[in-house]
């Protein structure tokens, strides 16, 4: 059943209300320091609950891995965990599960973070544990041949077995001809088999040095007192200068790229890409107020092409926005059993040009920015999502950038939604991949 106007009003008023409260806290409870050694140090207090989180990003992605290494940065992550002199391997992770706690990390094209979640009184574990991390590792030749061997499993089971992802693989790899956004994070087959030891030691020497990263506390602490500990154990380690890098600049694209991938399958998909620009640009607001209006159940791409046209089992749009450099902008679909992909490849179109002919109703804007802010506040719920956003934007330039990103959501007009969807949403813009089922 479609919300009245009325409890649009009365949802959006309390939108509003939870970020004015959630502004307001972490503008007085986040405190930033920066260590003698160049590291950067963000504390925010939250004190609803005696847990507190401890997260350490480094600066470096798959976008900085050198030419036919792909994969480096994810495979040295898999290295991370196998021990230092210290502690033996998988032993920092078996230290924090017997402490009532959680530790992970996760590689993307940008950046590398771990983390732990713990009882915050038995935080000071990971500043231990992270410290020697950072300049103790041992990285074993036998340790290698172990976890490339997972990272090629994860490869075969993650894209080359699954067929919608080896076709995204594929459009991306199509999308993009020279920016380094267009090699896979968990890097080709080839080059994951060439990665030696030394490329893993040249690596850890260069990024994972204190001017390289910084750190996010949040949780149940006092930030004199953790910054104290932190001190204690990261400020007397060395800093390396880091190399200069060069990202070669993704030219404008003169005309619509198509791929086909015949593979084992049960059904067809498509996957469109359009090339748009990351934060922190303009358009970037209204790109995702744009994918908004078009996805979810109530979304336009839903609406005509599932429950009115019944041409399609699934379609969706997604667009992040909050990369270093311009990514993509992505609709994909599944046509519905007896339809023809093309007709929903022409059906995805139809919806964009309605968009560009017609901007979104008032009421369709602002239902989209209401979603859009609710998710961010249910983030800012939890103290590993919000010391995950604040690392975000810290990576994109400025932690205190968040609230300007709000700021800028809240004033995007109907207009700017339909400019934005001329200016991408172009047919010499578009990279589409078409999935060619394969009777198994």
């Amino acid at each position: 059943m479609k919300p009245s106007k009325n409890s649009s009003s009365v949802l959006f008023a309390l939108i509003l209300f939870f970020i004015s409260l959630t502004g307001s806290a972490t503008a007085t409870e986040i405190h930033e320091y920066i260590l003698k050694n160049g590291l950067k140090v963000i504390i925010l207090e939250d004190h609803k609950a005696p847990v507190a989180t401890f997260q350490i990003w480094y600066r470096v992605g798959s976008i900085d891995e050198p030419k036919g290494k792909t994969g480096l940065s994810h495979l040295f992550e898999h290295m991370a965990f196998k021990g230092t002199e210290r502690y033996g391997s998988k032993e920092l992770s078996k230290i924090v599960q017997k402490n009532g706690g959680i530790d992970n990390a996760y590689t993307t094209k940008d950046y590398t973070a771990y983390f732990q979640i713990l009882p915050s009184d038995r935080i000071a574990l990971s500043i231990e544990l992270e410290a020697d991390r950072m300049q103790n590792l041992l990285l074993r030749e036998e340790d290698l041949q172990y976890e490339r061997a997972v990272v090629m499993e994860e490869r075969r089971l993650r894209y080359e077995d699954n067929p919608e992802a080896s076709l995204f693989e594929e459009v991306q790899l199509a999308a993009f001809k020279a920016a380094p956004y267009r090699w896979p994070v968990i890097g080709l087959m080839s080059d994951l088999q060439s990665i030696t030891r030394e490329d893993l030691l040249s690596y850890y020497k260069k990024f994972y040095t204190p001017s390289n990263a910084f750190i996010i506390v949040a949780g149940d602490v006092t930030a004199e007192e953790i910054l104290k500990k932190i001190k204690d154990a990261f400020e007397d380690i060395p800093s390396e200068k880091v190399p200069e890098r060069h990202y070669t600049e993704e030219p404008p694209q003169r005309g619509e790229k198509r791929i086909y991938l015949k593979k084992e399958a049960e059904v067809p998909y498509i996957l469109i890409a359009y090339h748009v620009p990351g934060f922190p640009h303009e358009d970037v607001p209204a790109l995702k107020v744009l994918s908004a209006i078009l996805t979810g159940k109530s979304g336009r791409l839903y609406r005509e092409l599932i429950s009115e046209k019944k041409i399609a089992a699934s379609v969706d749009a997604y667009y992040s926005g909050l990369n270093r450099f311009p990514y993509l902008f992505f609709f994909d679909g599944v046509p519905l059993k007896g339809k023809d992909i093309k007709e929903l490849e022409k059906g995805i179109y139809k919806v964009i040009e309605d968009i560009k002919n017609s901007p979104p109703s008032e009421r369709e804007l602002q239902k989209a920015k209401n979603q859009i802010e609710a998710a961010f506040i249910m983030e800012m719920d939890s103290v590993y999502s919000m010391a995950r956003i604040i690392g975000t934007f810290e990576l994109l330039g400025g932690w205190r950038l968040k609230d300007k990103y709000l700021e800028a959501l809240r004033a995007v007009t109907s207009e700017d939604v339909q400019r934005v969807a001329r200016k991408y949403l172009i047919e010499d813009n578009r990279t589409v991949g078409i999935l060619i089922p394969l009777k198994q």
